[in-house]
């Protein structure tokens, strides 16, 4: 199969800057999840725990019950615009959440129905009803579909890419195959990869790698030095991923206002913004016909179909 997209050295494009000047594009993503009690993937602080799990369904709740207006209220103190990753049972289970996202100016973003989801688990038929399923619902309750999608756990089918295309998503914030974004090849219509820290991640890195919240705030601060360095010669995305139940914590919540409160600082060289913004933008500075010569197919079928 053709690879989904060309390679290309970073040190060999043109140069090119964001709206209003600056080199370096930040948004901050805010993981806010559904999970199903008996689901099969679930994110758990104490593993092996008996069921009925209650202690770390609690664990989980206390995102959308505190964590989530807690990293809402962070960002807008810091001048940040936020980005919500949503599974669609939030509308049903935690309202008032998306009610405060939409009171904030996020972008939503669609992450699934359920955390408990896998788009690997699924035939192709049963997936494509799923990706439009999750664009009906964020349509139905902010009035215009998502541009944006992001997996439950990262995970794929042979398909994702044509389904999401197909449906209307514009860009997939799942992958960081480079600093700046990056067109995908698809049968039905090329879909932007837009980088998606998988590191400046408080899941991966303070749950699964067991990083501590003053090192997870160290890693944001230096990368975005590093990177604000590098944007001097052409455009780059730095992304942060935050969970409600995660960063939404007082003791973690504490270092990430650090970091970001140094992030905020230098507002003079950085373009705080939303996917949506950072699609806009780079579709205008490098269309998809630039990068692309060919197409793939789907593996399991017309994707189109």
């Amino acid at each position: 199969m053709t690879p989904r997209y060309p390679y290309s050295p970073i040190g060999a494009r043109a140069d090119g800057r964001w709206p209003a000047g600056p080199g370096l594009a930040v948004y901050v993503a805010i993981g806010v999840e559904s999970y199903r009690p008996d689901g099969r993937y679930t994110e758990d602080l104490l593993p092996g725990v008996s069921q009925p799990d209650l202690v770390n369904t609690a664990w989980r709740d206390y995102g959308n019950r505190v964590g989530a207006f807690r990293l809402l209220e962070a960002l807008e103190r810091h001048g940040i615009p936020p980005t919500i990753l949503l599974n669609t049972l939030i509308y049903d289970e935690a309202p008032a959440v998306t009610d405060a996202a939409r009171a904030a100016g996020a972008e939503i973003v669609g992450h699934g129905i359920s955390n408990s989801d896998s788009l690997a688990e699924m035939e192709i038929t049963e997936e494509r009803a799923y990706i439009e399923s999750v664009s009906e619902r964020i349509g139905a309750e902010e009035g215009v579909r998502p541009g944006g999608w992001s997996s439950p756990w990262l995970a794929h089918s042979p398909d994702t890419v044509e389904l999401l295309a197909a449906s209307g998503y514009r860009y997939l914030l799942d992958l960081r195959p480079d600093d700046q974004p990056v067109w995908l090849r698809s049968a039905t219509g090329p879909l932007l990869a837009i980088p998606y820290a998988l590191e400046l991640n408080d899941s991966s890195s303070m749950i699964g790698r067991q990083i501590g919240p003053a090192e997870f705030a160290e890693m944001i601060v230096d990368e975005f030095e590093e990177l604000l360095i590098a944007a001097e010669a052409r455009p780059l995305v730095m992304s942060i991923v935050l969970h409600t139940f995660v960063s939404g914590a007082p003791f973690r919540l504490r270092q990430v206002n650090r970091a970001l409160a140094h992030l905020a600082a230098r507002t003079d060289a950085v373009w705080f913004t939303q996917p949506r913004a950072i699609y806009e933008a780079f579709t205008a500075l490098s269309p998809p016909d630039r990068h692309l010569a060919s197409p793939t197919t789907p593996t399991r079928g017309a994707a189109s179909a």
